[in-house]
């Protein structure tokens, strides 16, 4: 088959170079793991060109050529991946599919926060101990089971952001007693997959500046 289009953004101030986007990561998370033939177009997104533009008018990644029509949003791509290309299957069971739906606005509010009392540290463990119970009930070692599924690929590069930036920013760790989340992390990032679609941990760092330095 002809391989897959798709843009993505390029690092911060070397727009050749893979970036720091989990979004664009999760859409390529799902092509290496059902081992779809792709092209990237690595798009510089602090100057994005007149090309980029004319297929993604607001301006945002990823997007990818599905059937002739360039489609954004990385919940919509990966749902017509699936559907067009079933196998192998990464359908989450409905049950599943929103364990650990809150963590990534909870890790940005940390994150981004400048009151060290305002309690958004323990809201995002708390989220991160909902994930850690659901992980410790199940037989893992995904969100699903024993199969890796779109649920835990949405998740890999979000909290790779979550390591990073948390422990550059706030020099904060996940605490050692979620081991059963901590296994998982460590599962989704040791994939061959993540592996080759992750930005260095220095362009993740510089990708969330502007938002800390507000």
């Amino acid at each position: 088959m002809a391989a897959l289009e798709i843009c993505v953004k390029g690092a911060f101030g070397a727009p050749d170079v893979l970036g720091d986007c989990p979004f664009s990561q999760r859409v390529l998370l799902t092509l290496e793991e059902k081992k779809l033939p792709y092209k990237i177009h690595l798009v510089n997104v602090s100057d994005k060109p007149q090309w980029f533009l004319d297929i993604s008018p607001e301006g945002k990644v990823p997007v990818m050529k599905l059937d002739g029509k360039w489609v954004a949003d990385s919940d919509v791509i990966v749902g017509i991946l699936e559907e067009k290309y079933p196998e192998p299957s990464l359908k989450t069971p409905p049950e599943f599919a929103s364990v650990g739906s809150k963590i990534f606005g909870s890790f940005v509010t940390f994150l981004t926060s400048k009151d060290p009392s305002d309690g958004s540290d323990k809201a995002l463990v708390n989220e991160l101990e909902a994930l850690e119970n659901h992980l410790k009930t199940r037989p893992g070692p995904f969100v699903a089971g024993e199969k890796l599924t779109a649920v835990d690929l949405s998740l890999a590069p979000k909290l790779y952001h979550l390591e990073m930036a948390l422990g550059h920013y706030k020099k904060w760790s996940v605490p050692e007693s979620l081991t059963n989340f901590r296994s998982y992390a460590n599962a989704l990032f040791s994939r061959e997959s993540f592996e080759k679609t992750k930005a260095k941990k220095e362009l993740v760092v510089a990708g969330w500046a502007s938002k800390v330095n507000k």
